[in-house]
C-alpha cells in the first residue's frame, strides 16, 4: 500500500512538472511570436498614410524641406507623406503636438534649432528636447547672415561695428525666437556694441525695411537674403557657417573675425515622438539621407545657401544634445525682449 501510495506521488508530480514546462514552453514561444509579430510589424511599416507636422507657416525653409521629403518618402515607401502645416510660438506648437502622439511611426515633425534648441530654453517646462522626441534625421539649413544697407558707408565688420558707436543702430530679425535674433543678440553681447532690436513678422519684412532704409541693418538666414546680396541692394558682412560659402565667397564667416563662438545654421530635422521602433526609425533615416544626397535635393540646398550633413539618427541625436549644450547658455544670457 506505501509503495502504491509513493507510486501515485511520483505520478503526480510527473504530470505536474510536465504542465509546468508546456506552461512555460507555451509563454515563451507567446513572446516569442509576440515578438516576431511587432519585429514583422515595424518591417512592413508604413502601412498607412504618415503625417508630418511643419510646425510653421507654409513657405519658408522648413516648409521647402518637409516638402522635398514627403515627397521622396512617398515615392520610395510607397504610402502617402501628407504634410499638415501647424504654426506657433517659434514651432512649439506642432512640435508638442507630435512628442504626445503614439510612437508608432505615423506622426512625425519637421524639428529644428528654433523648436529644439532656442525654445526649450526659454521655456524649459514646455517639453524635453531630447526626452520627449525621437530624433531621426538631418535636413539641413542656412546659415545666418549680418547685412547692411548698401547705401551706407560700411564695408566691413570692424566699420560696422565703429558706426554702430557713433550713430543710434537698429536692426531687424524674424522675430523673437528665431536664430536670427538669437545670433543678433549674441554679437551685440560679445562685440559690446550699442544696438536696438527691431523684431519682425518673419524674414522678408526685415529684408525689406533694410532696402528702404528703414532700419541700418538685419540678421537673418542667408537664404532669405540672398537675392537682395546679388543684387547689390544689401551688403553682407559675416556669415556664422563654419566656412565661406560657395555661392558667396567673398563674404567673411563671423569666426575668422574674431568670433568663433557664433557658427551656426538655422538647421532643421526629421523628428518623432519618443519610444519610436528602431527598425522604424532607421528605415527613415536611410530613406531621407539618400533623398538628402540627390540631385533635386543638392540643387535646392545650392540654390536656398543650406548645409546638410549625412548622419545616422545617434550621430544626429548627439548632435541636438551639442547644439543645446552651446546655445542654452547664451539664450540665458541675452537681453529680453523690448
Amino acid at each position: 500500500m506505501k509503495r502504491f501510495s509513493l507510486s501515485l506521488e511520483f505520478v503526480q508530480q510527473t504530470a505536474l512538472s510536465s504542465a509546468v514546462g508546456a506552461w512555460r514552453t507555451g509563454v515563451c514561444l507567446l513572446a516569442a511570436l509576440g515578438a516576431l509579430t511587432a519585429s514583422a510589424q515595424d518591417a512592413a511599416w508604413p502601412q498607412r498614410p504618415v503625417k508630418i507636422v511643419v510646425p510653421y507657416a507654409a513657405g519658408g525653409s522648413s516648409d521647402s524641406l518637409g516638402r522635398l521629403i514627403s515627397v521622396g518618402l512617398t515615392e520610395s515607401l510607397k504610402q502617402p507623406f501628407v504634410i499638415e502645416n501647424k504654426g506657433g510660438a517659434g514651432g512649439m506648437i506642432g512640435s508638442q503636438q507630435v512628442s504626445k502622439s503614439a510612437p508608432d511611426g505615423y506622426n512625425l515633425v519637421i524639428s529644428g534649432v528654433a523648436s529644439h534648441v532656442i525654445g526649450p530654453s526659454e521655456n524649459p517646462k514646455t517639453y524635453d528636447p531630447i526626452k520627449d522626441f525621437t530624433h531621426i534625421a538631418m535636413l539641413g539649413g542656412p546659415p545666418i547672415v549680418l547685412a547692411v544697407n548698401a547705401q551706407l558707408p560700411i564695408t566691413d565688420l570692424k566699420s560696422f561695428m565703429a558706426y554702430a558707436k557713433a550713430n543710434p543702430v537698429s536692426w531687424g530679425s524674424p522675430g523673437k525666437g528665431t536664430h536670427g535674433y538669437l545670433i543678433g543678440e549674441a554679437f551685440e553681447v560679445m562685440s559690446k556694441t550699442p544696438m536696438q532690436h527691431v523684431a519682425y513678422k518673419g524674414g522678408s519684412p526685415a529684408v525689406a525695411d533694410t532696402i528702404a532704409g528703414h532700419i541700418p541693418a538685419l540678421f537673418t538666414t542667408l537664404s532669405t537674403a540672398s537675392a537682395q546680396i546679388q543684387a547689390g541692394k544689401l551688403r553682407a558682412l559675416a556669415i556664422t557657417s563654419s566656412k565661406r560659402m560657395p555661392e558667396f565667397p567673398n563674404v567673411p564667416t563671423f569666426a575668422e573675425q574674431g568670433y568663433p563662438k557664433l557658427v551656426a545654421l538655422t538647421w532643421f530635422s526629421l523628428s518623432g515622438p519618443p519610444g519610436m521602433p528602431a527598425p522604424v526609425v532607421d528605415k527613415l533615416n536611410k530613406e531621407v539621407r539618400k533623398i538628402m544626397q540627390s540631385q533635386a535635393a543638392k540643387d535646392m540646398l545650392a540654390k536656398s545657401s543650406m548645409e546638410t550633413f549625412d548622419w545616422d539618427s545617434a550621430r544626429f541625436t548627439q548632435f541636438v544634445g551639442e547644439e543645446l549644450k552651446q546655445w542654452a547658455p547664451m539664450i540665458k544670457t541675452v537681453k529680453p525682449e523690448n
